[in-house]
């Protein structure tokens, strides 16, 4: 009776030891994770600080994840210290000279990837973008006659999937465009920002047109336009396709200028640029993913002036970049519908 009290007792204490042991480690754990998260919000480093606002203040449905944090001074504080300024100019049309290459000599491998195209196709060249931080696609297009904008079927109603507008236009390829209203976080991308213009006629013209930025289009001529102006502006000036988004990242060959991360934070992005030789650049870059956490302005500047873009402006990004290709999905979207797919208003696209 004896013993088997003991190796009751001797059980009961290994249980009790085990069950300490355990305590403790998720207590540590827990201890841990308080110091990280206090460390990591309000210690020493700004520049995770810097991205963790100005990643929430630029989304639509998650800048609680800021003001959850940090009093409206602080945040307006990083805001004001993070910011783009556009370059004062408009498009040089007269700069972008068509031409085609007969020469194997190059300026840089980034040329050389342009410029090689794939024997098989002479209308597109898709290019992986594989840095540290962010991965993606860029999209050189060789003839931007081809490109156009598409809009939802039932603008001012109700958005479009990108699917469903690429197969509808027959297009090749297609890339979000231009921001939409988005008032309740949850819109159907029925509503674009300012100016739409397509195939020479204005379309759109909402009020709520997008702070930074301006007319962000191809003219008759297929040479990529970006400039500070009205609609009507536009179509004198012979815009044939545009949308009202930015910042404007380059113009005329040259940067905008960026304090900090521009504001913007890290995130998935869309652009647009033009070379001079008038080969046009859609680049989408992945975000919010474990490889991919997502792009700066200062990443889009630098990824498409290494491919030789001389204009280039920044397009809706976060959940609604997305690209598409032979009617395939390319990129990871994050939206969370169907196929990761947001209903949105504007696309350029390639017939």
């Amino acid at each position: 009776m004896v013993k088997k009290d003991k190796n009751r007792n001797k059980k009961e204490r290994k249980k009790w030891s085990f069950k300490r042991k355990l305590l403790t480690f998720i207590l540590s754990l827990f201890l841990l994770g308080i110091f990280s998260f206090l460390f990591l919000f309000y210690g020493p480093i700004e520049s995770f600080r810097n991205f963790w606002i100005t990643s929430a203040m630029t989304t639509m449905n998650h800048q609680y994840l800021a003001t959850w944090l940090y009093s409206d001074k602080y945040i307006d504080k990083v805001l004001k210290s993070n910011f783009i300024t556009e370059v004062d100019e408009s498009t040089d049309t007269d700069a972008i000279k068509f031409k085609k290459y007969t020469t194997s000599i190059y300026k840089n491998e980034y040329e050389k990837e342009i410029l090689t195209k794939d024997s098989d196709n002479d209308l597109y060249k898709v290019i992986e973008i594989n840095e540290k931080k962010y991965k993606g696609f860029l999209v050189a297009i060789y003839d931007p006659s081809r490109i156009h904008l598409a809009t939802t079927e039932y603008l001012g109603t109700r958005g479009e999937d990108i699917l469903t507008v690429a197969k509808k236009n027959e297009a090749i390829i297609a890339m979000n465009g231009g921001g939409f209203y988005d008032p309740d976080w949850n819109s159907n991308g029925a509503i674009p920002h300012g100016t739409v213009i397509k195939d020479g006629k204005l379309v759109g013209d909402y009020s709520d047109a997008f702070a930074s930025g301006g007319i962000i289009g191809f003219n008759k001529e297929n040479k990529l336009v970006l400039g500070k102006m009205s609609a009507q502006e536009a179509l004198n000036a012979g815009i044939r396709d545009a949308v009202e988004f930015g910042p404007y990242l380059m113009i005329n060959g040259k940067r905008s200028f960026v304090a900090g991360n521009g504001g913007w934070g890290i995130a998935p992005r869309s652009a647009i640029g033009q070379r001079q030789d008038g080969i046009t650049l859609f680049l989408v870059i992945n975000g919010r993913l474990a490889n991919s956490i997502g792009a700066d302005m200062i990443d889009l500047c630098d990824c498409l002036e290494k491919y030789g873009a001389y204009n280039a402006a920044n397009l809706d990004g976060g959940s609604s970049s997305e690209l598409v290709i032979q009617d395939k999905i390319i990129n990871t979207p994050v939206a969370g519908g169907k196929n990761g797919l947001r209903n949105m208003p504007t696309f350029w696209i390639v017939k």
